[in-house]
């Protein structure tokens, strides 16, 4: 059974360190994107966008250990949903990869 629990923790402990880069990645794909980009894909604005994914990346920086440990994950999610929903839409509003 001390098994499952350290498979678990070492799983959760992956997808942690995994999450920050991606939070990075994103933010800074958010930053670097044009503002008038975002309206024209009809997602949030720019600073909306760049307040969802600094916080997200904020939150998997500053809570990992402690009673507010599955907050990150609330921060990973946002992130997430940037990468998959709105970034496609920007590169395809500013016409192509970037």
């Amino acid at each position: 059974m001390q098994l499952l629990y350290s498979l678990d923790v070492y799983i959760m402990l992956a997808c942690w360190i995994a999450g920050i880069p991606v939070g990075a990645y994103a933010f800074i794909h958010a930053v670097r994107s044009r503002p008038d980009a975002f309206t024209a894909a009809d997602k949030l604005t720019k600073p909306a966008w760049l307040g969802i994914t600094g916080g997200g990346l904020a939150l998997l920086l500053i809570c990992r250990d402690g009673p507010i440990t599955l907050f990150w994950l609330v921060g990973l999610i946002a992130v997430l949903v940037y990468l998959v929903d709105v970034r496609p839409s920007l590169i395809e509003v500013q016409g192509g990869r970037r």
